[in-house]
């Protein structure tokens, strides 16, 4: 058995030690400054970096800050319908104004979102509800009610080009009485 000469482990790929080794610090070569936010990493002496990172950790934001950043997404989520009006508008113009299943499924959709979205609009706003923010948040969900009634009017006026809408005189004549003529003409010759 010990004629057998016994072979070492191949040594590791470049990339191995090269990854396994921390990087050598470049030099600054240009003389653009740093972008906003970005600090240099610091090598070697970890106290160092440490007390660098410390310096320039961010502190929290106060609760005043949060509350106004809050309101600042609540606006979003209040404008976020109006951002699809005017996509829900080409779609209900390109399906045409006769009784297809596309143009029954446009409606449907019309009436079917703006409805879920009304009932659930506290689980909407829930998220931004806080004691500091909560006088505040009436307004915009009272914006977010409006853009979800224009919504649902632009399916009222779909139906209505669709023709299904009881607009006319000539869709209630079954409740019109037969008038009474007042007089009446008869020839006289024959």
């Amino acid at each position: 058995m010990s004629d057998i000469p016994q072979s070492l482990p191949p040594p590791p790929p470049r990339w191995v030690i090269d990854l396994d080794s921390k990087p050598v610090p470049k030099a600054k070569s240009s003389s653009l400054p740093d972008p906003p936010g970005y600090s240099a990493p610091t090598f070697g002496n970890s106290k160092r970096s440490a007390v660098v990172t410390k310096g320039n950790a961010r502190k929290p934001p106060t609760a005043e800050e949060t509350d106004l950043l809050k309101i600042k997404k609540s606006w979003e989520v209040a404008l976020g319908p109006a951002k699809q009006l005017p996509m829900t508008a080409i779609m209900m113009y390109m399906s045409g104004n006769t009784l297809q299943i596309f143009s029954v499924m446009m409606v449907f959709m019309a009436f079917q979102n703006p409805i879920k979205a009304l009932i659930a609009i506290n689980q909407a706003f829930a998220r931004f509800e806080t004691e500091g923010t909560k006088g505040r948040l009436w307004i915009v969900k009272g914006v977010y009610v409006l853009m979800q009634i224009v919504a649902l009017a632009m399916g009222i006026w779909k139906v209505n080009a669709m023709g299904l809408l009881p607009t006319t005189r000539s869709d209630w004549l079954a409740w019109e009485t037969e008038r009474e003529p007042l007089e009446t003409a008869i020839h006289m010759f024959r």
